[in-house]
Order: C-alpha cells, then structure tokens, then sequence
C-alpha cells in the first residue's frame, strides 16, 4: 500500500457513466497496482442531478472535469500527482483541460480531436469542437484506438499523436472496435495503461 498514492480521474464517453465496464476495470486494476481512481459522471448522466438533453455541451463537461480535478485536490489521503483517462468524447475532454492543468499522465481511448467526424451528426448542438493546432503542450500520453473504429476514425488518434509532445505513444488495436470488445485487447490496455500511469506518477 502506498502512502498518499497518485490518483486518476476518469472521463465517460458522450452517452455512458462513471459505470462503465472499461472504466471499472481499470480502475481496479490501478488499485491493486498502488494507484487510486477517481470516478465521476457528469451532469445528467448516471448518479449525476441534471438534465443531459439541456446541458451536454463540450465546454460543460470540461467543467465538470474542473470541478473533478479541484475535488480531487481537497483530498488529503492522495498524493499532487495527477493523471487522466478518457474514453472516446471523454478522451477528448481530457485533452482540452489537460492543456491548462498540472497533469502527469493521460490515457486516451477512441478520442476524437474534433467533432467533425465522417458520417456523423452531434445530437447535441453544444457539442461542437477542433482542438487541432493546440495540444503542443501535452506530453505523458498514451493513446489506444480500435483500427476497425466505426465511431471514430484512427485518423483521429494519429492526428493526437502528432500534435502532442513527447514522452507519447500510440497503440493500435488490430481489428479493434469503439467499444473494445474484444477481450485480448481488454486485458493488453489494462496492462499497459497502468503500467504508463506507474512510469510517471510514482516518481
């Protein structure tokens, strides 16, 4: 058990909760390897008061992130080490606050960089987003996504890759989906998702 251990805050996609299954897992999984996780929904999703029709907007959920990281920071059983994870529009969530907070690690999965995406139209119209041109500042991130995503395109995550700085890594999931279903995949993103939260927060 480590003292005041780092913590990671997760960020759900567009239409799921704090309860999702790759984020439970994860966040297990960092448990036992020393690191604590914090979970959230945000406004109108989940345990969340709010309604998601009125209130979904990008800049909302950047928010709400906010709030998470500002919460997270009047603990005082957790370390000042900070990382993030995101999962798909959370993903991307997670790349436009990291840009203006003190964050040692981020995981990505299936994130878009821009709302834009092939095919699709938002349901919510706050939702727009291109945060192309201003992830320079971004470094410690691990980005996964699915080469068979039908949501969101890999063109995405290799756009992210480019733009961020380094220490960055980009792995792809062969015949991988949005929602990671394949269990082989499961089991390799926990693994390595930890093991880069480790490298830079328990420093």
């Amino acid at each position: 058990e480590i003292h005041s251990p780092p913590i990671i805050i997760g960020c759900h996609g567009l239409l799921s909760n704090s309860d999702s299954p790759k984020q439970v897992a994860l966040a297990k999984y960092c448990n036992a390897k020393g690191l604590a996780f914090f979970r959230f929904d945000h406004r109108g999703c989940g345990n969340s008061e709010g309604d998601a029709r009125k209130h979904t907007s990008f800049q909302d959920r950047c928010r709400d992130l906010g709030f998470a990281l500002e919460k997270v920071h009047s603990l005082d059983f957790v370390g000042d080490r900070i990382g993030l994870f995101g999962s798909s529009l959370g993903g991307s969530i997670c790349l436009d606050v990291a840009r203006t907070y003190d964050i040692q690690a981020i995981v990505t999965f299936a994130a878009p960089i821009h709302s834009r995406l092939p095919g699709k139209s938002t349901t919510h119209s706050g939702l727009e987003f291109d945060l192309s041109g201003s992830l320079s500042g971004i470094k410690n991130i691990h980005i996964f996504h699915g080469d068979a995503d039908g949501t969101v395109p890999l063109s995405q995550a290799r756009s992210i890759y480019r733009q961020v700085a380094d220490p960055k890594k980009l792995t792809i999931q062969k015949n991988g989906d949005h929602r990671m279903s394949n269990k082989l995949h499961q089991d390799s993103f926990l693994q390595a998702a930890v093991q880069w939260y480790r490298n830079f927060l328990l420093i």
